[in-house]
C-alpha cells in the first residue's frame, strides 16, 4: 500500500481515531491507520479518508488488517460495502 500524504485533513482524522500517539506516527503505517479509521472513524472522517484511498486499497486493508482492531460490526460493514460477501472471519492473533 502506498504511503498517505500528510495533509491537515488526514492529520485531524488520525488524531481522533488513534488518539494515543502522534498523528504523524499513526499515518506512517497506512494499513494500521486505515484499520483504525474503518473501525472508529465517523462518516465524516471516512469521507475525508476516501478522498485519498481507493476501494481497492481499502480491500487491501481488509486483507492485511492487524488482528484486534476491527470489531465485528465494522468488519462486516466494510466487507459488504467493498463487495466481499460472505464476510470472511475476522483477523486473529496467532500464538506459537
Amino acid at each position: 500500500m502506498k504511503k498517505l500524504t500528510l495533509t491537515d485533513e488526514l492529520t485531524k482524522v488520525a488524531s481522533r481515531v488513534i488518539w494515543f500517539e502522534p498523528s504523524e506516527k499513526a499515518l506512517s503505517d497506512p494499513v494500521r491507520f486505515l484499520t483504525y479509521a474503518m473501525t472508529y472513524g465517523t462518516h465524516e472522517d471516512m469521507k475525508v479518508v476516501r478522498q485519498y484511498v481507493s476501494d481497492e486499497e481499502l480491500r487491501e486493508v481488509l486483507d492485511h488488517a492487524p488482528p484486534g482492531i476491527f470489531d465485528d460490526r465494522s468488519w462486516a460493514y466494510w466487507n459488504v460495502i467493498l463487495g466481499r460477501y460472505p464476510t470472511p472471519p475476522l483477523p486473529e492473533r496467532q500464538f506459537d
